[in-house]
C-alpha cells in the first residue's frame, strides 16, 4: 500500500511493480533445530538456556563429586548382595537416587582402582579364590545401578526410605510440620512430573482442592519386582518359569496393593486432619445457610406478593360479583315489577272481555248458546296474550253487537284451530314414540319373538348370573334355552339387545313386566293339582301350619342361609330350628325355598359347563 503524499509533495509513477512470486524456503541449520525442540516443548528461549545451565552445572557436579568409602565393603557376604545397600558400596551414600549415571560410573571406577582383585593382590593382601570376594557386589552393585530397569526396581525398594505415616493426634497437633515432609518424601514415587505442594494455611481452596485431588489420584510408578523369592532364570523347565513367574506377580501385587493402601491412608489421615478442610467447610456451610436464608426469604416475599395479588384478584372479583348480583337483582326486581304490570293488565283485559260479552249476553239468544260461548269466551281468556286481548276489547268497545259477535267469532276459530293443530301433532308424537317402542322390541331379539314368559326368564337369568361371571351372556343364553318353553333358540347378541331395550324402558313398564312375573309366581305356587289335594304328606313336609306364598326379602334370604350354615344335616330336629331362626317363615317355607335355591344352582351349574364345553371346542 503507498503513502499518501505529504503537503507540499507530489506523486509520480515511474514504472509499474513487478509481479510478486511465491518461493518456498527449507528451514535447516541448528538455529532451527532449536526453535524446534523449544516448540515441541512448549518452552521459551529463556527456559531452554536455564535447562543449559542445569546440564552445565550437573557436569560440573560430576566432576566435583566425592565418593563415599563404606565402612563395612570388606565385610559383605557376597552370597548376601541382594539385601546390600548398592548406593552405600559405590561409595554414593548421600546422593543415592539423585545420582546420575555418569556420577555413578565414576564412583564405580573409583571403587575398582582401590578395591580390584589384582591391585590387592599387587599390595600383598591375600585374596579370596572364585565369586566368594567381596569385589563380587561391587560387581553387583554396578550391574544393578547401571541398568534402569534394575535400578528403579531397587529405588522401589530403597531401605533408607521411611514409609511410615503420622498419626491423627500428630496431625491436628502440627500438622504441616508432621504432613509436608511425608508428602515430600513420597512425591518421588509419582509417575507425574511437578507434585503440587501441601502448601500453606493461606493456601486458597483451588489449591487446597487440586493438591487432594492430585494424591487421591496418585499414580505411583513403584515396583517391588527387587523382593523376588525366585528367579525365574534358575528354572531348569518352562512350567518352573511358569509357576515362578506366577507366584512373583501375586507377591508384586499384594505389595503394590498394600503401598496403595499406604498413600490412601497417608492422604485420609492429612484430609481428616488439615485445618484448611474445616475451615473451607465452615465457610461453605455459612455461605450455604445465608444462601438459604435469603432464599427463603425471597421465597416468603414472592408468597407475599402472590398473596397480595391474589387478595386484590378476590376482592376485585368479589367487587365484579357484587355488582353483577346487584343487576341481576335490580333486573330481577324490574322484571317482577313488569311481570307484575303485565299480569294486572292480563287480568284487567280478561275482566274486560268477560264484562262486555257479558253485557251482549254472550251473542246468544237462548241458555244453550250462551253457556257454549262462555265457555268460549273463557278459553279466549286462558290462550290470548295482552295484545290480542287489548285489539279484541278496542273492537267490541267501537263496534257493534254483530261486529263484536264476529270479531269474537273469528278470534275463536283461530284459537281452536291453534288448539286442533297442537293436538294433531301431540298425537303423531305418540304414534311415533310407540312404533319406535314396538321396532326396538320387535328387533332386540334378532327378529324373534319376546313373550311375557321369556322377558321374565331374561329378567330371573340377570340377577342370577350377575356382571363378573366367565362368558355371562352366553351363560344366560343357554341358560334361557334351556327353561324356555317357547321354543326359541335365542344367542348371547339376542339376549345383549333384549337386555338393553329392557334398560331403556320405562320405569312404570318395568314396574309392570314385574308385577305381571309376580302374579305368575303366586298363581303358580297358589294352585294345587286336584289330585294331591288329600294327599299324606311325608316325613320331609309337614303338612301342618299354612304355607306364605309371600316372596322372600334379602333380610329373610340372609336369615335362611345364616341358618343353613348354622344347623348342620345332622342336626337334629334341623328344619324346625331352622323355621324358628327365620320369622314369618314355617318348616315348609323353609324347605320349600331350599330346594329352589338347590335347583337354581343346579341349574347356573349346568350353563356355566355347556358354555366352558363350548369355548373348549
Amino acid at each position: 500500500m503507498l503513502l499518501e503524499a505529504r503537503d507540499g509533495e507530489e506523486t509520480e509513477v515511474f514504472k509499474a511493480a513487478a509481479v510478486s512470486v511465491q518461493v518456498q524456503v527449507e528451514p535447516v541449520g541448528r538455529w532451527f533445530e532449536a526453535f524446534v525442540r523449544r516448540r515441541n516443548r512448549n518452552a521459551s528461549t529463556s527456559f531452554q538456556e536455564l535447562e543449559e545451565e542445569e546440564v552445565s552445572s550437573e557436569e560440573s557436579e560430576d566432576e566435583e563429586f566425592q565418593v563415599e568409602e563404606y565402612a563395612m565393603l570388606r565385610t559383605l557376604d557376597p552370597k548376601d548382595w541382594k539385601n546390600q545397600d548398592h548406593y552405600s558400596v559405590l561409595g554414593l551414600p548421600h546422593l543415592r537416587y539423585k545420582a546420575t549415571q555418569k556420577q555413578i560410573k565414576a564412583a564405580h571406577k573409583a571403587i575398582v582402582l582401590k578395591h580390584h582383585p589384582d591391585k590387592r593382590k599387587a599390595a600383598g593382601e591375600q585374596i579370596v579364590e572364585g565369586d566368594n570376594d567381596y569385589f563380587t557386589c561391587i560387581t553387583k552393585a554396578i550391574e544393578v545401578l547401571s541398568d534402569p530397569v534394575k535400578r528403579r526396581a531397587f529405588d522401589s525398594v530403597d531401605p533408607t526410605f521411611d514409609n511410615a505415616v503420622p498419626s491423627k493426634g500428630e496431625g491436628k497437633e502440627n500438622f504441616f510440620e508432621a504432613f509436608t515432609p511425608v508428602f515430600d518424601r513420597n512425591a518421588r514415587w509419582s509417575s507425574k512430573k511437578h507434585v503440587p505442594k501441601l502448601g500453606t494455611m493461606e493456601s486458597s481452596f483451588e489449591e487446597v482442592d487440586n493438591f487432594y485431588s492430585f494424591w487421591y489420584n496418585f499414580d505411583s510408578w513403584r515396583e517391588f519386582s527387587y523382593l523376588d523369592e525366585e528367579e525365574k532364570e534358575k528354572a531348569e523347565c518352562r512350567d518352573e518359569r511358569r509357576w515362578i513367574e506366577k507366584q512373583n506377580r501375586a507377591s508384586r501385587a499384594q505389595r503394590k496393593k498394600e503401598e496403595m493402601n499406604r498413600i490412601r491412608t497417608l492422604v485420609d489421615t492429612a484430609y481428616s486432619c488439615d485445618p484448611r478442610i474445616k475451615k473451607f467447610k465452615e465457610e461453605e456451610k455459612a455461605r450455604k445457610e445465608s444462601e438459604k436464608k435469603a432464599k427463603a426469604e425471597a421465597k416468603k416475599r414472592e408468597q407475599d406478593e402472590k398473596e397480595r395479588a391474589r387478595q386484590a384478584e378476590l376482592d376485585a372479583a368479589r367487587l365484579v360479583k357484587e355488582k353483577e348480583e346487584e343487576e341481576a337483582k335490580q333486573a330481577a326486581q324490574q322484571a317482577k315489577k313488569e311481570k307484575e304490570i303485565q299480569k294486572k293488565a292480563i287480568k284487567k283485559e280478561r275482566q274486560k272481555l268477560r264484562t262486555t260479552c257479558k253485557n251482549w249476553n254472550y251473542f246468544a239468544d237462548n241458555e244453550a248458546d250462551s253457556v257454549k260461548m262462555m265457555e268460549e269466551v273463557e278459553k279466549l281468556c286462558d290462550r290470548l296474550e295482552l295484545t290480542s286481548l287489548q285489539s279484541l276489547n278496542e273492537i267490541l268497545a267501537s263496534g257493534s253487537k254483530e261486529d263484536s259477535k264476529t270479531a269474537v267469532e273469528k278470534q275463536v276459530q283461530e284459537v281452536n284451530a291453534q288448539l286442533q293443530r297442537e293436538r294433531d301433532a301431540e298425537i303423531q308424537a305418540r304414534q311415533a314414540a310407540r312404533s319406535a317402542e314396538q321396532a326396538s322390541g320387535g328387533g332386540g331379539g334378532g327378529g324373534k319373538g319376546w313373550n311375557e314368559e321369556d322377558l321374565q326368564l331374561l329378567i330371573k337369568a340377570v340377577n342370577l348370573f350377575p356382571a363378573g361371571t366367565n362368558a355371562r351372556w352366553e351363560v344366560i343364553a343357554n341358560y334361557m334355552n334351556l327353561h324356555s318353553t317357547s321354543g326359541m333358540k335365542r344367542t348371547a347378541k339376542d339376549v345383549i339387545n333384549k337386555a338393553k331395550n329392557l334398560q331403556r324402558l320405562d320405569p312404570l313398564q318395568k314396574d309392570e313386566i314385574n308385577r305381571k312375573a309376580f302374579e305368575k309366581f303366586k298363581k303358580e305356587h297358589s294352585t294345587v293339582a286336584p289330585s294331591i289335594d288329600n294327599a299324606v304328606p311325608s316325613e320331609r313336609f309337614d303338612a301342618s301350619g299354612d304355607s306364605n306364598a309371600a316372596p322372600w326379602t334379602t333380610e329373610e334370604q340372609k336369615l335362611l342361609e345364616q341358618a343353613l350354615k348354622t344347623y348342620p344335616v345332622s342336626t337334629p330336629e334341623r328344619w324346625e330350628k331352622i323355621a324358628a331362626a327365620v320369622p314369618g317363615r314355617n318348616k315348609k317355607d323353609c324347605m320349600k325355598r331350599y330346594k329352589e335355591l338347590v335347583e337354581m344352582v343346579k341349574a347356573k351349574k349346568a350353563a356355566q359347563e355347556q358354555v366352558a364345553a363350548k369355548s373348549k371346542k
